[in-house]
């Protein structure tokens, strides 16, 4: 057996996202920027410990914990020396080492960011296993996240793919494209393809992901009403696309701003709806949602808040958008980004534990033996988490587990970048008070915004526009539960900016 050709790992300096390939990927899924701003990237070993729990050390002064070998020089916040610093007890690793069956025979059902980060984990942490990554789609896997810079022309279509078709050889990772699950047996541990053929397993990881919500609106099968979800979506989108079609997506989150800007790129006539009062209400408040809109209206883009759909409208091809107060929205295209459901249906007819999606422990392991889930549709302690970063850590878990690991997954903070819309926005947590026991501080000014929430002396929620420097650090701060009492004796956003700086 030839040996593989090792992963090598990159990290985006800015967002912090890892990419496992020969180089670093053209451009990051995740905020955007290009392959200048990745840096080579070592993960912890599954079985070294002390790279995954490093010493930990508190500023007897200030309380500023820092992670490294030794402690710093001098403390970044307060200025102490280093004996001004104690050794405190690391925390307890995430993964800890295991017996690695290295025979074993693993099928990943979907190929995601979590089914390919399940492969590359296994692949990993077990040489010899034999891996199946089954894929609905006909295009080697790629970077969903990517889809609306395609749709904008940022990138071709060539960037798309998260490997080439090389990688899939070299590491020895079978991957079928097209090939439809119909059904998978937990007792026989076999997985029933479409076309007949069977695959048996002594693993089996559940990436399925989800599908667009398609609301039952009169029309919503006319010619020229999209969702974009896959590659073909897009490609489908574009085809019908010239200058100044009027557009209209319906749907104010994420996916329907990212898609509205990107088609106004390409020089459409786009209308974003939103049903509620500002944009993004489950990941922003109404004052960064108002920088969002004044940033979409530049780029010509119409928004329409309080703007509920009642029908679409045509003979066998889209017309108009017909609005439940009565206007009539000319269109040509409509694009549905009313949310994602997640996919069940498989593991539902197999008799595994499903609640809103496939329910897992912390090891995501499924009720059926032997079974793994991750991504879109594995449901952790009542939450679906449906972002790209949570499924590739989930991913990475499962396929470490599967092969004989022992690793956990424990939460993620809600965090949501915008992308193909030019404006650095990131929303990470809880965005606005709970209750009278948290704290707000934010400060807005006419190009950018922060809001910081904290709770019990922890940030547990940021809100940012025009602060990408922040992003990471803020995401690391709430992850590991940065102790920020001092600061919030007389807090201002600008000392908390500076913290969270120096703890990057």
């Amino acid at each position: 057996m030839s040996e593989q050709p090792p992963v090598r790992q990159w990290r985006c300096v800015l967002c912090g996202y890892v990419h496992a390939g020969s180089e670093p990927p053209g451009c990051c899924p995740v905020c955007g920027t290009g392959p200048e701003d990745f840096e080579a990237y070592a993960a912890p070993a599954a079985d070294d410990a002390s790279c995954l729990a490093p010493a930990r050390w508190r500023c007897l002064l200030c309380n500023y914990v820092h992670e490294g070998a030794e402690p710093p020089d001098p403390c970044p916040v307060c200025g102490a020396e280093p004996e001004c610093f104690q050794a405190i007890e690391a925390a307890a690793p995430a993964m800890t080492a295991a017996p690695v069956d290295t025979a074993v025979r693993l099928v990943i059902v979907g190929s995601g960011i979590a089914g390919v980060a399940a492969a590359e984990a296994a692949r990993g942490a077990a040489p010899g296993a034999e891996i199946t990554l089954v894929s609905s789609e006909p295009e080697l896997p790629y970077y969903r996240l990517n889809l609306t810079r395609y749709l904008a022309g940022e990138i071709t279509r060539d960037a798309l793919p998260i490997h080439p078709e090389a990688w899939y050889a070299e590491q020895r990772v079978r991957l079928l494209r097209g090939e439809q699950v119909a059904q998978f047996d937990t007792d026989a541990r076999t997985v029933s393809l479409a076309d007949g053929a069977t695959l048996p397993y002594d693993r089996l990881i559940l990436t399925a992901g989800s599908h667009p919500h398609v609301p039952p609106l009169p029309g919503i099968e006319l010619d020229g009403v999209f969702s974009l979800r896959t590659a073909a979506d897009a490609d489908g989108l574009l085809a019908r696309l010239t200058p100044a079609t009027p557009c209209v997506c319906i749907g104010g989150g994420v996916l329907g701003i990212e898609t509205a800007a990107a088609l106004a790129r390409r020089g459409a006539a786009v209308t974003l709806l939103e049903g509620h009062d500002w944009l993004m209400p489950r990941q922003l408040n109404a004052a960064a949602a108002a920088h969002l809109e004044r940033h979409l209206n530049g780029l010509g883009v119409t928004v329409l808040k309080q703007a509920r759909t009642q029908a679409l409208e045509g003979g066998t091809a889209l017309e108009a958008v017909r609005l439940l107060d009565g206007r009539r929205l000319h269109a040509r295209l409509a694009v549905l980004a009313t949310g994602v459901r997640p996919n069940t249906a498989l593991a539902r007819r197999a008799g595994l534990a499903v609640n809103t999606g496939v329910i897992v422990d912390s090891v995501l392991a499924t009720s059926a033996d032997g079974v793994y889930a991750a991504g879109d549709a594995a449901e952790f302690n009542g939450q679906l988490y449906g972002t790209w970063a949570a499924s590739q850590t989930q991913g990475t878990i499962a396929g470490r587990n599967a092969v004989g690991g022992d690793a956990h997954f424990g939460g993620f903070p809600r965090s949501n970048t915008i992308k193909a819309v030019g404006l650095d926005l990131t929303s990470i947590g809880r965005f606005q008070p709970e209750d009278g026991g948290d704290l707000l501080l934010e400060e807005n000014q006419p190009d950018r915004y922060c809001a910081f929430v904290f709770r019990d002396n922890r940030m547990v929620g940021a809100l940012l526009v025009g602060h990408a420097d922040l992003a990471t650090p803020a995401r690391r701060a709430i992850e590991e539960g940065l102790d920020f009492s001092l600061l919030l004796a007389a807090p201002t956003c600008p000392a908390i900016a500076e913290r969270l700086r120096a703890h990057a």
